[in-house]
């Protein structure tokens, strides 16, 4: 599929399709919002440094991620409340990127039922939060399980929701369409079961594994010594996010937050990265600074909102070419190829001359 839009282009009009306050809801951050544009803006402080004279005729950007086959470094983030953004909702997200042979990570407050996206999907996880009730967490992840999701993905930076500066907690959709994930659960039980309990450790992460018997990924990662207290109390995986710059209106931009990752963790497993990545060469420097793949939410839902299924996969297969392109440019053909000596920080390449 030729990419015809550029994620800006989609961004443009799925701003002009769906109401405005499902716009809010996607497009809000915390406080004054500064940090919406400092994540963007940090991938862009990176300066590549191309090797020349090799042999690029072939490029592959296919990799294996914790046994899943994927033919794409970039994966389709957890998001919330899909329906408002398109009729299908996450039915066609997750169509979407088995079109393009990416993988799907669910979010709990997905708007449609977990067994019916994953009767949709190619390779698809599961994210999870802790509730306060843990037995509506072991019945989530008794369905997950149930329904082939190949990994958990635990949100480690939500304690509680923060305050948003615009579209409110709740979503753009009413309760009972926001609620499809755990509406089943919730008889005999109040709101407040539902909610995050804040008094979880590291400890859940073997908790979860035990339960599902599927490796669990810690999402919400920004400290080298947080990365390696995961892996110590056994994630197979770390995902450095800021939640959109959705909770904190300072946290470091996940761009910075990578390398200090990688160096601590990234020989013992798999570091993702999300966060204001809009271009190939922002995937291409996330790779080369070491992620074994990247996220994307927001560019995801515009895809969705501009045309369905079609959209999400023109999206993915669009910034997937792009890499593609900057990896040839570089001097690499395979994801391997890519490395820290390929990138340098802005300073330092303007000292270079």
């Amino acid at each position: 599929m030729l990419f015809t839009m550029t994620v800006r282009d989609m961004r443009l009009r799925a701003e002009g399709l769906i109401s405005p306050e499902a716009w809010d809801y996607l497009e809000t951050g915390v406080g004054g919002e500064a940090g919406l544009g400092r994540a963007e803006n940090a991938w862009k402080s990176w300066r590549f440094r191309p090797r020349v004279l090799r042999d690029v005729s072939t490029i592959s950007t296919s990799c294996t991620l914790l046994g899943d086959d994927l033919e794409t470094p970039i994966l389709v983030a957890p998001t919330a409340c899909h329906r408002a953004y398109h009729p299908e909702g996450e039915l066609a997200t997750a169509k979407g990127a088995r079109e393009s042979g990416s993988l799907l990570c669910l979010s709990t407050r997905s708007t449609t039922p977990l067994e019916d996206v994953a009767a949709e999907a190619g390779p698809w996880w599961m994210q999870i939060y802790v509730t306060a009730d843990r037995g509506i967490t072991e019945e989530m992840v008794g369905r997950a399980v149930e329904s082939g999701s190949t990994a958990l993905v635990l949100t480690g930076d939500t304690p509680y929701v923060s305050r948003r500066a615009r579209g409110g907690e709740a979503g753009p959709v009413p309760e009972e369409v926001a609620m499809a994930n755990v509406r089943e659960h919730m008889e005999g039980r109040s709101i407040d079961d539902l909610v995050a309990d804040p008094s979880i450790t590291p400890a859940a992460i073997n908790w979860l594994a035990e339960l599902s018997g599927l490796p669990v990924l810690v999402k919400g990662v920004v400290r080298a010594d947080d990365a390696q207290s995961c892996v110590d109390a056994g994630a197979a995986g770390v995902i450095v996010s800021n939640h959109g710059a959705r909770q904190i209106d300072g946290t470091i931009e996940t761009a910075r937050a990578l390398p200090e990752v990688v160096s601590a963790v990234g020989r013992q497993v798999p570091v993702l990265v999300d966060g204001g990545i809009r271009t190939g060469a922002d995937v291409a420097i996330g790779l080369a600074l070491g992620a074994a793949a990247v996220l994307i939410g927001r560019p995801a839902i515009y895809g969705l909102a501009c045309n369905g299924a079609a959209g999400v996969a023109e999206v993915v297969n669009g910034l997937t070419a792009e890499a593609a392109e900057v990896m040839g440019l570089l001097g690499s053909t395979c994801l391997a190829d890519l490395d820290r000596s390929l990138v340098t920080p802005y300073s330092d390449a303007l000292a270079g001359g």
